[in-house]
């Protein structure tokens, strides 16, 4: 072959090397994100829209969220099915470190669960502060109340609510107690179409649009406290976990910044969580 073609031919490969490799580079670049098992809570207030932007301007990590109940978000996680969980259920976050799914857990926020029910109240509950007694008298009356009855970190809670009140749910199953096996959304849509309670956390009745005669009938009792919590999913466990990426979304986000981006957050004036990490700002 002539000189100047084995010259052409040489160019033209070593051209191709490198568009390979800046395509490669490009590549690796769009797929710079981590993923995030969460709870439907957190998704439905729309918090997320609100401050991911805020962290991926920062450091160019895209976050995808997947938006499930807690327990179904711990159980993807233990199988190595994303980076990061954020859930509410504290007892089995602990369990999932202890276990050795997750590196730590880290407070991040919190806000409080509700009593809702409808504005007739037949059972006679508005204004109480006592979530046990309050559940115990919708008991009593046979009350229509709606469960999301899907291991969610909400669903944990009113279980434990329901026990503590030592009234054994299981036995109303199908009666006045109705499980939807859905999200919070979907449960308060089901509650206000039957006209009946539900135990809700405050960030997702704020942003609910649907209340119809709905409307909060029991809080401020210490027991409705919702605590949010941060993991890392151990890498020890999961190879494919993207530890770094995901360590540097959390401390963004129990830092001041992100702490900072939380309390900014509220939805038609009122502020929907309050963040208490680490780098929460001392008031």
């Amino acid at each position: 072959m002539p000189q100047k073609k084995l010259f052409a031919l040489a160019l033209l490969l070593s051209a191709a090397a490198g568009l390979g490799a800046l395509s490669a580079t490009d590549a690796s670049a769009a797929d710079k994100h981590i993923v995030v098992q969460s709870t439907t809570s957190t998704q439905n207030s729309g918090l997320f829209d609100f401050i991911l932007p805020k962290f991926t301007a920062k450091t160019g990590i895209e976050v995808r969220v997947v938006a499930v109940g807690t327990g179904q978000a711990l159980k993807n996680a233990a199988n190595g099915d994303g980076d990061v969980l954020l859930v509410h259920a504290k007892p089995a976050e602990e369990k999932f470190v202890a276990d050795g799914f997750g590196v730590k857990r880290i407070d991040v926020m919190y806000n409080d669960f509700v009593i809702v029910g409808p504005e007739s109240d037949p059972a006679a509950v508005a204004g109480m502060r006592d979530a046990r007694a309050s559940l115990k008298k919708i008991a009593a009356a046979k009350a229509p109340f709606t469960s999301r009855g899907d291991d969610s970190g909400t669903h944990k809670k009113e279980q434990a609510l329901w026990k503590a009140a030592d009234v054994d749910i299981s036995k109303a199953s199908g009666s006045w107690y109705r499980e939807t096996g859905s999200g919070m959304g979907a449960t308060l849509n089901t509650a206000a179409g039957m006209g009946a309670y539900a135990l809700t956390d405050r960030a997702t009745w704020i942003a609910f649009k649907n209340k119809k005669n709905l409307k909060i009938q029991v809080e401020g009792d210490k027991d409705l406290f919702n605590q949010y919590g941060v993991i890392l999913v151990n890498p020890k466990k999961h190879a494919r976990v993207k530890a770094a990426e995901g360590q540097t979304f959390i401390n963004w986000l129990t830092g001041p910044e992100g702490q900072a981006a939380i309390a900014a957050y509220k939805r038609n004036g009122e502020q929907l969580f309050f963040p208490n990490g680490p780098g929460a700002k001392q008031s």
